[in-house]
């Protein structure tokens, strides 16, 4: 494993972190100048990093100061830390607020399946556009099946590490809006990377990679459940009390275990940190509810870290040239596909007209889930550059319309940050 062999330079590593964390910070202090997220601003920041590294010094010059090993070890902190800080937050969203059952699964079905279905129908809108008008440069030459299939799965995720932190930022992350949106997001995200691996097999003309993805997602199940098993024993809770530290070094160590070997498999490692936080025991007198805490904390440290590394990851040595009509498109059925399903879904349980924009606007939020399916796209030979640069700026366009569309609600309304439970109480007075 590549990981294992960059022991050795791990001196590096850590400077590269440091410059990192600069990095992370010079794009948070951007953000709150323009008033966005801080995580636009470190990812915005992180997309800038590398090209404007490699023009500086050129690539030898680069890769003499981030030499692979060095990068593989600093790229395994940084999902580690994403991983660490997501089983909190799905531990958070099992727990529900104080007096809460839970996550409101009925409500998170109906707002997957608008949130979902409708961007889909847009990606193949904008595919049959991009056929009407024969734009070659757009088109590419991916068999349709697999390029139409790829678009709708760009048009149809919600960047799970981002919204977390916006909702984290927000004091949002215990609101009937970011428990519906995040829960959500996990599933959809979870079906766009099987719909991901379709479109590579159709492309391919092989299975394999399919099949591989269900049996991550069989495996990660089972291995949740067995871990959630084991943490509710007498033995485990005992332990837990009486050896905190080592108890959240364990639980971490198995989070991270699950989740990379699920990506290996070609699943997301975001699925398998979730299933493991959602079978963590959760409870105000759980102890285990304190691990996962320090868990979660140590991750919310490094994520910063995770979307810097994956902006100087991508796009560092493509230049491609779209079309603003093919922009502004994918710009506007974007918008149009998730905005619109996404307020029908919470709609259609009931939701309030004023909290079901709400979580429209949360789950229009791309980032970098979204960078990160374009890539493999381009990488797979199904999106071509100028489709790729139109998702791209899809994707942090409507990451940044995130803070700016929550603070005109705030404004509007002025709602407290935490709604008092019961939920459903909440509601029905401001009905």
């Amino acid at each position: 494993m590549d990981v294992l062999n960059s022991w050795p330079r791990i001196p590096h590593a850590v400077a590269v972190l440091c410059v990192v964390a600069v990095i992370a910070f010079a794009g948070r202090w951007a953000a709150r100048l323009a008033r966005q997220p801080v995580v636009v601003g470190e990812v915005t920041l992180g997309l800038l990093a590398g090209p404007a590294a490699l023009a500086l010094v050129g690539r030898p010059a680069f890769e003499a100061a981030l030499p692979d090993q060095v990068l593989h070890l600093v790229a395994f902190v940084a999902e580690a830390g994403l991983v660490f800080y997501l089983v909190g937050l799905a531990h958070e969203l099992r727990a529900g607020p104080p007096g809460a059952s839970g996550p409101d699964r009925r409500g998170a079905t109906a707002l997957t399946v608008g949130a979902l279905a409708l961007p889909l129908l847009t990606g193949l809108l904008l595919v049959g556009w991009v056929q009407l008008t024969d734009d070659a440069a757009a088109r590419g030459t991916a068999p349709l099946p697999a390029f139409a299939l790829m678009v709708s799965v760009a048009m149809s995720v919600t960047a799970v590490p981002v919204l977390a932190r916006i909702l984290t930022e927000r004091g949002m992350s215990r609101t009937t809006a970011g428990r519906l949106a995040m829960t959500s997001a996990l599933v959809i995200d979870a079906v766009a990377w099987l719909l991901f691996t379709a479109s590579v097999a159709l492309a391919s003309g092989e299975a394999a990679g399919l099949v591989r993805s269900l049996a991550a997602v069989a495996l990660g199940i089972g291995c949740a459940t067995a871990l959630g098993l084991a943490l509710r024993t007498g033995t485990a809770r005992r332990a837990a009390k009486r050896f905190p530290a080592v108890a959240a070094l364990l639980l971490g160590a198995a989070a991270l275990a699950v989740a990379l070997t699920m990506k290996d498999l070609g699943m997301t490692a975001i699925l398998g940190a979730a299933m493991v936080g959602f079978a963590v025991p959760g409870g105000e007198s759980e102890p285990w509810t304190r691990t996962v805490s320090a868990v979660s904390r140590t991750g919310r440290a490094l994520v910063p870290t995770f979307f810097v590394v994956s902006g100087i990851a991508l796009l560092d040595d493509v230049s491609p040239a779209a079309s603003w009509t093919l922009i502004a498109w994918t710009v506007a059925l974007g918008c149009l596909g998730k905005g619109l399903g996404s307020y029908a879904g919470a709609r259609l349980d009931g939701r309030p007209p004023r909290l079901a924009v709400r979580i429209a606007v949360l789950m229009n939020t791309r980032g970098l889930t979204e960078l990160v399916v374009v890539q493999a796209g381009y990488a797979a030979g199904i999106l071509s550059a100028a489709m790729m640069l139109a998702l791209t700026v899809m994707a942090l366009v409507t990451t940044a319309m995130t803070g700016p569309l929550l603070d005109l609600l705030d404004r509007g309304s002025d709602p407290p940050r935490v709604e008092p439970v019961p939920l459903t109480t909440t509601e029905s007075g401001r009905r």
